[in-house]
């Protein structure tokens, strides 16, 4: 990644602390109340150590533990705080390791070794950090019917990065998250993995390839 796209990350970065507070006392679903557990419970419920498993999450999660390990007061830590709407997309590990793959064009086979790629190609802390904050809509609980509605009025949803990216319908009824990196392919989202943690104020949908929050 050049100094270039690293400047403009960082720039993205100095917005997000303001837009992880947009919305986080909005009003709760007058039909049920929600539970407060957090998505980190959800994420470590089956340990923080690399698998062999690509559809699961130990990446985001050591991405995300790395960043509050030197930023606790990142906007990050909202997912420690299940009394805080929010609704995170989720790279599973074989989409961090699709983004090493499109950038370098090489795939470590292990789940470390991808993290480890992950982690000099973004090349420091907060940039990382932005990238993570592009997957966060703050103050929201979208579940999936939610998220179907939003893709049929191509909607947008600002991200606590200080950017958006659109929700779209693909025919056949695929759910398309359109990032800012235009020359790439999109994410979309996993049928099979929506709605985790449903039932309380943070949820998570697990998405095939990792959002980009500007044109690599």
């Amino acid at each position: 990644m050049n100094q270039r796209t690293t400047a403009r990350l960082a720039s993205l970065a100095a917005g997000a602390v303001a837009m992880a507070g947009i919305g986080l006392t909005a009003a709760p679903n007058a039909s049920a109340a929600p539970g407060s557990k957090p998505l980190v419970k959800v994420l470590g419920a089956d340990g923080t150590a690399f698998d062999a498993n690509a559809h699961d999450f130990d990446i985001v999660e050591a991405a995300v533990l790395a960043v509050l390990a030197e930023k606790p007061n990142s906007p990050l830590a909202l997912i420690t705080k299940g009394n805080q709407r929010l609704t995170v997309f989720l790279p599973t590990d074989g989409a961090f390791r699709r983004l090493v793959k499109d950038l370098t064009g090489k795939a470590p086979q292990r789940e470390k070794a991808v993290f480890k790629r992950v982690a000099a190609l973004t090349g420091d802390i907060d940039t990382l950090e932005t990238v993570l904050l592009y997957h966060v809509v703050p103050g929201k609980t979208l579940t999936s019917p939610k998220v179907i509605a939003a893709a049929k009025a191509n909607a947008s949803v600002e991200t606590a990065a200080g950017a958006s990216f659109g929700v779209r319908a693909d025919p056949g009824g695929k759910i398309r998250l359109a990032d800012a990196d235009r020359n790439d392919k999109d994410p979309r989202a996993i049928p099979r993995l929506l709605d985790i943690n449903r039932g309380n104020k943070q949820v998570a949908h697990g998405i095939n390839r990792v959002l980009r929050p500007l044109d690599l």
